[in-house]
């Protein structure tokens, strides 16, 4: 089978398409035939060695991935060969822990692409339990974006925000692929939503997918902005994927008691801020990772009725897995960036 693979850590030259064995499922285990695979910033982040991993080179990289399913191994029984499936991004490694909620917290949890095999192939193994029935209805190219950025923005805006009917929320990057399903997610819950972008495309796009109040950067302060769309009151709750210098204008942005959600570090790793304009308001920050395999099952039938509309910016061929790395890495693609591999 083709699969993408990095032997050294680098920039997106460093990805080679090479030729693996087909992996066969052992007991419990499916083999899917990949239809689609999202590429997501945490994909750039491992290729360029920022993330600690254990993992050995070379390495198939990739998070997410939709299929059908291909094989079944021995005590497989909760599925049929030509099955549309979604695999879950990462579970924990260890049966005994498969239990535990949310799965991010079991001392095995490993994501695929970083800890385990990951999604950049023809073929990948998972267990049955951690595979779920694809009912969204949407070409592979859309259900793939489904896997990763809808479980980090139902995590982030429903479990982890608590965002509820009437609140008024602050999502940064809107027309990114995580900021435009946070939005969604955010709408289907009855929030009220603003948005940060950088320019018009990005705009556009943002209002697109139901953002109700759109701020360009590089116009306005968006802290400011926000409390004129409150009427200085500030958000309930600001899904911050950005991280860097600005986080201090997100906190600001934030209600007295307010929360804000961090879920990434596009803008950088390292924050900094005055500690008195954090505890005098009593407001909270509150880490996110991904939702759980339920959460996802229970979304679908929002997704099928319309409520979320994936985004997709680019679709290319695994072959070009280094030129989607590349529109990743500059911000470029307004929406997901999906790699097909078994297209030419």
């Amino acid at each position: 089978m083709k699969a993408a693979v990095v032997t050294r850590f680098g920039g997106p030259e460093v990805i080679e398409l090479v030729d693996l064995p087909t992996p066969r499922p052992g007991p419990g285990q499916v083999l899917i035939k990949v239809l689609a695979i999202m590429v997501h910033r945490l994909d750039h982040y491992i290729r360029q060695g920022d993330i600690p991993t254990t993992m050995t080179l070379p390495h198939v990289l990739g998070t997410a991935a939709v299929g059908e399913i291909a094989e079944l191994g021995p005590g497989a029984v909760n599925h049929t060969v030509g099955d549309r499936v979604i695999a879950m991004p990462g579970y924990p490694t260890n049966p005994a822990e498969w239990a535990i909620r949310p799965a991010t917290a079991a001392p095995s949890y490993a994501l695929l692409g970083l800890d385990a095999s990951g999604t950049y192939a023809q073929y990948i193994v998972l267990p049955e339990t951690w595979v779920i029935a694809d009912t969204s209805g949407l070409p592979p190219e859309q259900a793939a974006t489904l896997p990763l950025m809808l479980l980090a923005a139902i995590r982030a805006v429903q479990t982890v925000g608590e965002i509820k009917l009437g609140d008024k929320v602050l999502i940064h990057a809107g027309a990114s692929g995580t900021g435009s399903m946070s939005i969604q997610v955010a709408k289907a819950l009855g929030a009220m939503v603003a948005t940060t972008v950088r320019s018009a495309a990005a705009a556009s796009v943002a209002r697109q997918v139901g953002a109700d109040k759109v701020i360009d950067t590089g116009e306005e302060d968006f802290a400011e902005a926000i409390q004129q769309w409150t009427r200085g009151e500030g958000v309930d709750v600001a899904i911050d994927c950005l991280g860097g210098p600005g986080f201090e204008r997100t906190i600001d942005a934030v209600r007295p008691f307010g929360i804000v959600v961090a879920m990434g570090f596009m803008a950088g790793s390292e924050v900094s801020f005055d500690i008195r304009r954090f505890f005098n308001a009593q407001k909270q920050i509150r880490g996110t990772l991904m939702a759980d395999i339920e959460d996802l099952r229970t979304w679908m039938h929002r997704v099928r009725a319309g409520h979320i509309r994936p985004v997709v910016d680019t679709v290319l061929p695994l072959s070009e897995a280094a030129q989607a790395h590349q529109l990743v890495a500059a911000n470029r693609a307004k929406g997901g960036v999906v790699l097909l591999p078994w297209c030419h």
